[in-house]
């Protein structure tokens, strides 16, 4: 079964200020947000919310909207669950518009990865969608006066009755059944949805987002991991023509109207930093192997037993670096303040859980925090976090404007969290036959997803070592 890596979903905010509580309070108050999901159901938590409004809608236009907590990081979801639901309607695909990773919009979702948007999210989206044609079918049989059986869809029609003149714009309110009847898919390819954006350079990445009386920032980044600020010279940038310096105990940031200016106005700043030695290279992992915690995971038979069994046994350590994600888009975000209310434009795996480092950060409820996350240049498991999200919303708070915060390449491959190093021992014993009789695995530290072996092996012990 799947199951996410650590560093994946459970990796802490990684932001280093703390901000005036006097600031925000003005900011906090009521609100709920429900949160219901379909990753969560699988581990027991809410579950997937069978309103079928909550999933998709016909204007009386006759235009459809759907909308889904998965984004779109290069996977093409977003042609392949729009495709989904234009089969189940019986409409082409442009006359679906697909809404993802809006938090103030979408249903909840745990976020984007695994593989899972497609054998997860696609059914979710088809039964939503066959509800609706199964509703519109009865709504024009009623209309029409006659039998179900004499009706047919086609091109956002019911025999003649558009979609919208049977919808008039209402919510469409039915319960979703779990045995909704879906349509066996059609088999055939589409062009990519907005294709033609991404090739002409249309397409609007966070990055490329403009907010009226926009900022940009720069955040000044610590000489080592995990030093402490010293002191920090900020005189020469706050003098500098409409540059603004943030200070927030050891987070210092600049904003200014344009990447250049805010650039050279950090680079005025002198910072003196307190760091301790760290390991590396040959020292890496046999710290990690000495630091980690009692091994967990799945145990068979006897090793003993098995080893003593075997014809050949065999030992081998191995060891994995830390390995940087290396998105084709480094992090990025625009943060916008309203009337208590932040909103926010990052590229990121899970809107949600940014969401949730926001209203962490800045003491307010989720309710009045959104998250949107535009088409984005690629994850790889490497923006499920929200730091450039909570840094460009600081810069704008201080600045009171909006703020755009990109991420260097440098930062990107120096800041962000990499894939976790780790140390795997393996003790195995085999016949001659080939026949495997006893496999001892332990990791240390770099995850405990999909190890467990596919062999059928009578003597096991597989463990992860956090």
């Amino acid at each position: 079964m799947f199951e996410p890596e650590r560093y994946e979903l459970h990796r802490g905010p990684v932001w280093r200020f703390r901000p005036s509580r006097r600031g925000f309070f003005g900011l906090a108050g009521g609100g709920l947000v429900v949160a219901l999901t379909l990753d969560a159901q699988r581990r027991g938590g809410p579950a997937v919310p069978q309103d079928l409004a909550a999933w998709l809608h016909i204007a009386e236009d006759g235009s459809i909207t759907v909308y889904t907590g998965k984004v779109e990081v290069g996977q093409n979801a977003r042609t392949s669950l729009t495709q989904a639901v234009a089969e189940e309607l019986r409409v082409a695909p442009d006359a679906v518009q697909l809404v993802m990773g809006d938090t103030d919009r979408v249903p909840f979702d745990m976020g984007t990865f695994g593989s899972m948007s497609t054998p997860v999210m696609a059914p979710q989206l088809r039964r939503a969608a066959a509800t609706a044609r199964e509703m519109l079918l009865d709504l024009a049989a009623e209309q029409l006066k006659t039998d179900r059986t004499q009706l047919t869809l086609a091109g956002g029609k019911v025999n003649s009755l558009p979609y919208g003149r049977l919808t008039k714009g209402q919510k469409l309110v039915r319960a979703i059944p779990a045995g909704a009847a879906i349509a066996p898919p059609a088999g055939r390819s589409i062009p990519k949805i907005n294709g033609a954006d991404f090739v002409t350079g249309r397409h609007q990445y966070t990055s490329d987002l403009q907010r009226p009386g926009m900022l940009h920032g720069r955040v000044l980044r610590p000489s080592a991991f995990e030093a402490k600020l010293v002191s920090a010279d900020t005189g020469k940038a706050a003098a500098m023509p409409g540059v603004t310096v943030v200070r927030d105990g050891e987070f210092v940031g600049v904003v200014a109207g344009d990447v250049l200016a805010a650039a050279r106005a950090l680079d005025t700043i002198r910072a003196e930093w307190q760091s301790t030695p760290q390991s590396s290279g040959p020292e890496l992992f046999g710290l990690l192997k000495s630091k980690a915690g009692k091994g967990s995971g799945h145990n068979a038979g006897s090793i003993e037993e098995g080893l003593a069994a075997a014809d050949r046994k065999h030992e081998a350590s191995y060891t994995v670096a830390y390995i940087a994600h290396a998105p084709l888009e480094p992090r990025a975000a625009v943060a916008e303040w309203a009337d208590g209310r932040l909103t926010v434009w990052t590229g990121t795996q899970r809107p949600f859980g940014v969401r949730g480092e926001l209203a962490q950060a800045f003491g307010i409820p989720e309710s009045r925090v959104r998250v949107m996350v535009p088409d984005t240049g690629s994850g790889y498991g490497g923006k499920h976090s929200g730091e450039a999200a909570v840094e460009a919303a600081r810069l704008s708070k201080a600045a009171g404007k909006p703020v755009k915060l990109v991420w260097t390449r440098e930062e990107e491959f120096t800041w962000a969290y990499f894939r976790p190093a780790g140390v795997i021992e393996v003790t195995s014993g085999v016949r001659h036959d080939g026949t495997i009789t006893a496999w001892d695995f332990h990791n240390y530290n770099s995850g405990s997803s999909a190890i467990r072996t596919l062999y059928d092996i009578p003597n096991q012990r597989i463990e992860f070592h956090p």
